[in-house]
Order: C-alpha cells, then structure tokens, then sequence
C-alpha cells in the first residue's frame, strides 16, 4: 500500500516562504537558436478552467527546473483558450499550428475538441501530447504517429472499477455522467468489469455538461433501488454532483463511486464534508509515498499558495517531463520531426505517479497503478486515501499500426 506517514506528509508539503522560482521567459545565458513554442489548447475559463489551470502551472514549475531552457533553446508556451467548445478548440489549434508554427501541441481537456483535433494535427504532422482528454479511440482506431498521450484513457480508472465494486460495495449500481464523449465511453468501460462480476445496471442517465441542478436525476437515483452510483463528473460538475448528492439524503443509503475525477484536489475544498466516504478508480493521490511525489507536492504548494497538487497537475508535470527528456535526446532539434517523435516514444522517467512510460502500441501511457481511494479527513483536511490496487494498466489498443 502506498501511503505516507503523518510526519513524512507534512515534511513534504509545508508551504514555504517564496521561492523566487525563474519567470517564464528567462533563460540561460549563451542560449543557442529560436525558442521551443509549445502551443497550449486548454480550459482557462468555464466549467473545467480549474482542469486547465492545474496542467498549465505543474508545465511552468517543471520547466522553471530547467530555467525555462532546455538543450539550449528557451522554451516558450503559448496559451490558448478552448472554452471547452470543439469549433473554438478547432479554431485555436489551427492558429498554433499555421500562425505561430508550434514545434509541440498540448491539451485539450474535451474529449470531444480531441477529436476535433485529430485530423488536423495528424495531416499537418505537428506532435501532440495530449495532457487530458481521455477518449479511447486516440489510443485506438483513431490513433496517430505524431500523437501521445501522457494522461489516461478514459478507459483505464473506469474499467478496473467495475469488478472492485461488484465484489466490495454492490451488484446494483446506478451510471451517471456528463452527456459528451469522455462520460459515454467511461461508464461502458466499468460496465466491462462491472457485468461480468454479476454487476446489473439498474438504470443510466447523461445529464448536460455544465448542469446545476441534479435534482431530477437524484430522484430517479432514489427511485432507482439501486445500492451504489458510479458516476463521471469533473470541474465544477463534481462539487455541485456530490455537495446535492449529500444535501438530497442519499449518501448514508446509497454508496458514492466513481471514476477519480469526482473527488481531485481541485473539488475537494468546495465539497468539504460532502466527499467523506466517497471512493474513486484514479492514478495518482498527493499521498502517494515516492520521492518524485514528495519534492512535487513540496515545489508545488511552495510555488502556488499552498494548493494541493491534483491529477491534473501530475498530467502536466509529465508532459514537461517528456517534452524535456525528447528535446534533450535530440539535443533541440525539432526540425527533424521523425526523430523528436522516436525520441518521445522511448522516454521514460520515475513521476510522481510511478514509474512512467508509453505504451509503444498506442503511444498512450501505460498507469503504473489504479488506486482505489476513499476521501478521509487525514493529515489536516480531506484526502483521498488508497484502499486498493491494480498495476500495470495499459490501454487494450492493440491494431494501431501509427501510420506517417
């Protein structure tokens, strides 16, 4: 089990005085050619804009490491909001692409703007690491030479959840998730597990992206009979999900489960005691108990107020990560985009999560663990704690041969 104890937590995670980091722009003296643009396809406003800003800062601490110059060339991020619209986020990476000629994407958080996305950056050869959307099809039928994926596919929390929660909690369980891309494919990844443990969906519903007022859904929820929810809500979703789940009487009589998104960091504040109990599939906790983890969560609670790194920052800690470990194997040199990409594929590196790399059938990362967590009050506040395991959770893509 991966935990920390109460001393070694606290050690990792005081805030400490200013750290003076490096700005943005600053780079070594006798930096040699242009800058690295990477371009930047996020939510910086809206329902997931707490998504957006958790990818982007964990890049800018990862970066300020390397004083923002990697292999001699400064290193420039170019940030673009996708409001969580696919024509906008459209719109926006074919700006990155043929006005500011980026050498690397990264983004979105919509499964739907990545797939949006696809066809242009696939035909244009531009390198995209994707930092969050998790639609299955990027890591299969619709998989791309020039795309990685340093997040999840929306398979991998979801799938090995089904079987856990049929043997642990219930075999009547009620799916709810937002109605776009990423909702759809993680219930049917639970369900995957989830039946054959002798798993029975009691019913299913697809609220809208951005809705406020669950009580239609929590009475049927109610109504349902079912013993336990497994549900798919992240942003600002989650925290009014869970606080209404509460307030409308159901979290004593019928279990609160879902996929890991539902209780991050980033919601956990605003849903206070309403959380407790909760239990989530996910890869990465701040608990976890690994050296990488600790200097993260320390350097990030330093650099940013004392905010608790989530999933997300871990998700962009790992892709400045590759970004770096590429560029350094080709000594900067993004012209030859064959190489960078080669380069990409054979990064490996200890993350904060565990040890990380990609799979090299569908260039989507392979998870070093699914925690099973449960939200405790631990270590002064709410925390998702690790109860379970699985390892090695690879995406079942398997006839992706990346074409050029």
């Amino acid at each position: 089990m991966d935990h920390l104890t109460r001393r070694t937590f606290l050690a990792a995670t005081t805030v400490a005085a200013a750290s003076g980091a490096i700005g943005p722009w600053v780079s070594r003296a006798g930096a040699q050619g242009p800058p690295v643009k990477i371009g930047l396809v996020l939510p910086y406003t809206g329902v997931y804009a707490v998504l957006g800003e958790s990818i982007t800062q964990a890049m800018e601490l990862v970066f300020g490491r390397e004083s923002w110059t990697v292999a001699g060339r400064k290193i420039e991020m170019i940030k673009e909001d996708d409001e969580m619209k696919p024509p906008v986020g459209l719109r926006k990476t074919e700006k990155l692409i043929d006005s500011d000629k980026v050498d690397i994407l990264t983004g979105p958080v919509h499964s739907g703007i990545l797939m949006g996305m696809r066809d242009k950056v696939h035909n244009s050869k531009t390198i995209l690491i994707v930092s969050n959307a998790g639609a299955d099809a990027i890591s299969r039928e619709r998989c791309s030479r020039w795309i990685f994926r340093t997040s999840f596919s929306n398979w991998q929390p979801c799938q090995p959840m089904g079987g856990w929660v049929a043997k642990n909690l219930s075999k009547e369980v009620f799916q709810i998730a937002p109605n776009y891309q990423a909702g759809k494919d993680m219930m049917g990844a639970f369900r995957e597990t989830f039946l054959p443990a002798g798993g029975k969906v009691v019913a299913e519903d697809y609220p809208k992206l951005g809705e406020t007022d669950y009580a239609p859904y929590l009475t049927k929820i109610k109504q349902s009979g079912a013993k336990a929810v497994f549900a798919f809500f992240s942003g600002s979703d989650a925290v009014n999900f869970v606080k209404q789940y509460d307030q409308f009487g159901l979290k004593q009589a019928v279990k609160l489960t879902g996929a890991g998104f539902l209780t991050e960091p980033d919601v956990l504040p605003a849903q206070g005691a309403s959380a407790l109990g909760v239990v989530t599939g996910h890869f990465y906790t701040p608990l976890l108990d690994n050296p990488t983890n600790q200097r993260f969560v320390k350097e990030f609670r330093e650099k940013f107020g004392g905010k608790m790194p989530d999933g997300f920052a871990c998700q962009g800690y790992d892709t400045a990560e590759v970004i770096i470990r590429a560029l350094k194997a080709v000594n900067g040199n993004t012209q030859d985009k064959d190489k960078l990409v080669d380069a990409i594929a054979k990064v490996e590196f200890e993350s904060p999560r565990g040890h990380f790399r990609f799979d090299p059938k569908t260039h989507n990362v392979i998870q070093p663990f699914i925690y099973v967590r449960e939200v405790r009050e631990v270590y002064g506040g709410l925390n998702n704690v690790p109860i379970d395991k699985v390892a090695d959770v690879r995406d079942p893509g398997t006839g992706c041969t990346l074409p050029a």
